[in-house]
This record gives structure tokens, sequence and C-alpha cells, in this order.
């Protein structure tokens, strides 16, 4: 029996767009690695401002606390609060105090210090009558996480103290620390499970 069927060759090859599609592989395959390495460095997480920054050594020494003598309510409620401190706010570690530890704490250095059993800041009477050392019946009060804060600034410091509660707290923000409210506020949840909420006497400003 005869094959009637021609054999069948193969077309000549293309030499240009061989030699096109060698090109194109040699120029993707460095377009492939930058693109990679460009997507790598967006992942990267940002440093950090403080990155590289050494922190402040912190004293062996006590900070200087004054421990006035409380009466035995304050004495339970303070013991309670400064039990349920944290050891460190943010980035600063506890520090010892030179006195009344049932009473005061310190973090960092700076230090910034917290008091409780304080005397607590008094409002005015009226806008035009003021005694000395009231609290303007104007100014602002900060009501953070359930406490309510009379803020003072100062040269040095600013000293944010408790309106709202039985017994006060207060904490002293050196000026090297920004926004002296949020570090206040640091301890609101704490002040907010160890002391009880006045039930009279409470200043207009702290009532949501």
């Amino acid at each position: 029996m005869v094959n009637l069927d021609t054999p069948k060759t193969e077309p000549p090859k293309d030499r240009t767009n061989r030699v096109a599609a060698v090109w194109a592989t040699a120029v993707a395959v460095p377009v492939a690695l930058v693109v990679g390495v460009v997507a790598f460095l967006a992942i990267q997480p940002e440093k950090s401002e403080t990155a590289g920054k050494t922190p402040a050594a912190i004293p062996s020494a006590a900070v200087e606390m004054a421990a006035p003598k409380l009466d035995e309510r304050a004495t339970q409620v303070c013991l309670a609060v400064t039990s349920q401190l944290p050891t460190s706010v943010r980035d600063l570690p506890a520090r010892k105090v030179s006195a009344g530890p049932e009473q005061n704490a310190a973090y960092g250095e700076p230090p910034l210090t917290v008091a409780c059993g304080v005397p607590q800041p008094q409002m005015c009477e009226s806008l035009e009558k003021t005694t000395p050392g009231c609290v303007p019946l104007d100014t602002e009060l900060l009501i953070m996480n359930r406490v309510c804060w009379y803020a003072k600034p100062g040269a040095d410091a600013a000293t944010l103290t408790t309106m709202d509660r039985e017994v006060a707290v207060q904490v002293t923000v050196p000026s090297a620390y920004e926004n002296p409210a949020q570090w206040a506020n640091e301890f609101s949840d704490t002040v907010v499970r160890t002391v009880k909420s006045k039930t009279e006497g409470l200043p207009s400003g702290c009532k949501i």
C-alpha cells in the first residue's frame, strides 16, 4: 500500500522573534528584581522617632516626696490606690520614694509623681469673688475615662488633681513630658477601681 501522505516539514524558525524574546527575558529579570526590592522596602516598618535615642538614666536615689498624715479612711483608700499602680507608665519605670510608699509613687527621670490624699482644690464661690488658691468657676475641668481632673500648669511641671473622688489623687507631670493630661489619664482606670466618687459637692464642670 502506498502512503500518499506528504511528510510534514517544520516551518523555518523566525530568528528575529527569538532574539527579541531573549532580550525581553534579559530585561524582565532585572525589572522584576527592582520591583521586588521596592516592594520589600515598602513593607518594612518605619523607624521610630525615638529609635537610637538613649533613655535617661534612672538615679538610684529615692524621689523626694512629702507624706502628710492621713485619716483612717484616706489611709485605706490610698493603700488601695498604690497597690494597684502599674510597675511602669509607658517607658517610665517605677522608682522608690523618700516617704509614704503607701500613698506616693514616682516614675522615670525627671520623676513623674502620684500623691494620694492631697488636699482637693476648692472651686471659687463666684466669678467675681475669688479666694486665693481656689479654682476659677470658668476653669475647664477635664473628664477623662470617667475621672474629673483639674489641671494647673506650672513653669516646671503641671499638676492634675481629681475633683470628683472622696480622696483626692494628684499627678505631677514635669514639663519635659508633652501632653500632661494624657500622662495623668494613665492613672484614671486605677482611680476608678480604688476611689469612690463623691456624692456631694461635685463641681458642675465634672458633671457629664
